[in-house]
């Protein structure tokens, strides 16, 4: 029955190679990486920064390229793109960042020093400034953002430490929660009149959530363009109040003097980035959803005809939350570890990159969450993540993890 279900695969996937052969395949060979000794990749891993995020829409790089052949004044090309991402938000106004972690600088800096030119001069100085803040669900990896600006880390790692947590010298909440518990730490920095900055990076799609935080009043949230907004990899978007806004741009590039200076988004960025947002709003997500689906379950088909294999077709709750293909079998009895499975993939002519439980991005010393509280290592499995995946790559995918999983079964 996984043969007879399989079968329209494997016919796709020989013609493909025919294909690859008569017309010299679906790629420019000799690509501008190639030239140079680095190997392009196939990634279903999803939209990590250390595989180059994820490709940018056609209309985004349509617009950069129409931005790159003018000259602008940035200072007035960031105030019009405010008024067009309020527009598109709800938000009272907004601005281009490096990304989320720029995002989270420039919030960080309007918190402490606000407009103040003296204030802004003086950062990372915080001398005689509120200087804390308070990371609501504990440290993470990307804090180093918020402590370049000058900021003292206090923890508050649930709902209920929160309000011991602030005091005289808050100048910022800090948090990625967006549950229930969102609301409910509102309520506190509002009655406290402390702002909150929530960081959803991977939070587009779906593109609801740009007018949602919105909606409930979050002081500020930013997202990043290089993850599922498909936007420029070194861009993204912080929004929320006016006055808030008002003062990251007096702390950003291109002021000279501002700490932010050096997270510089050019003329390009802040254009690729506009349009990807005003893209996302047409963008049919059900459709999408549908299509990165039907990848996984072709590469699904193809693999589970070896023997002691099964799949799981799953949509994670945190970040890369689209149809994803998770791969099992017996490590031992295939005497094939992920990590091997994993380590071949990468090794093979395509290279081929998985999600596992690896990150080799991270500092080692980064410890996440409450310093305290130890946390056992997650299971490693091999999933497979839709979305970054491009046309015809799922087979390419299928066929090769099938090839590595049949040889081991074969040869135990």
């Amino acid at each position: 029955m996984k043969w007879a279900a399989a079968a329209p695969v494997f016919g796709a996937v020989a013609w493909q190679g025919v294909s690859r052969k008569l017309f010299g395949g679906t790629r420019e060979a000799g690509n501008v990486y190639q030239r140079i000794g680095v190997r392009p990749l196939i990634n279903a891993r999803g939209t990590w920064t250390y595989l180059s995020g994820s490709l940018m829409l056609p209309e985004v790089r349509q617009a950069m390229d129409a931005a790159s052949r003018q000259f602008v004044d940035l200072f007035e090309l960031q105030a019009a793109v405010g008024k067009r991402l309020a527009a598109l938000s709800g938000a009272e106004s907004g601005m281009i960042t490096s990304g989320s972690a720029g995002a989270m600088a420039a919030a960080t800096a309007a918190c402490i020093a606000g407009s103040d030119p003296r204030k802004i001069w003086q950062l990372p100085d915080t001398t005689g400034l509120k200087n804390e803040v308070v990371m609501l669900g504990g440290r993470i990896a990307f804090d180093s953002a918020i402590r370049l600006a000058g900021a003292k880390l206090v923890l508050a790692n649930t709902l209920a430490e929160l309000p011991s947590a602030i005091n005289s010298q808050t100048a910022m909440v800090y948090t990625t929660w967006r549950d229930d518990n969102l609301p409910k730490a509102l309520a506190i920095t509002k009655k406290a009149n402390v702002p909150l900055l929530l960081d959803d990076a991977a939070g587009i799609p779906p593109f609801e959530n740009l007018s949602r935080y919105a909606t409930m009043g979050v002081d500020l949230y930013c997202f990043s363009g290089g993850k599922g907004m498909r936007g420029p990899q070194c861009a993204g978007v912080l929004l929320g109040r006016k006055d808030l806004i008002d003062a990251a741009l007096k702390n950003y590039n291109p002021n000279e003097g501002a700490i932010c200076r050096a997270m510089k988004v050019g003329k390009e960025e802040i254009m690729g980035m506009l349009t990807a947002i005003e893209t996302w709003k047409k963008l049919d997500l059900s459709a999408l959803n549908r299509e990165w689906n039907s990848r996984v379950q072709r590469i699904a088909k193809v693999v589970e005809t070896v023997p002691g294999v099964s799949t799981r077709i799953y949509v994670p709750e945190e970040g890369n939350s689209y149809p994803t293909l998770q791969v099992n079998w017996d490590e031992a009895a295939f005497k094939l570890t992920v990590a091997q499975c994993d380590e071949q993939l990468r090794a093979g002519d395509p290279r081929i990159e998985v999600l596992t439980n690896s990150n080799p991005s991270l500092v080692p010393a980064v410890e996440e969450g409450a310093g305290d509280i130890k946390h056992e290592a997650p299971k490693n499995q091999l999933e497979i993540v839709s979305m970054t995946l491009q046309d015809g790559e799922d087979l390419i995918v299928g066929k090769r993890l099938r090839e590595i999983l049949s040889t081991a079964k074969a040869q135990s």
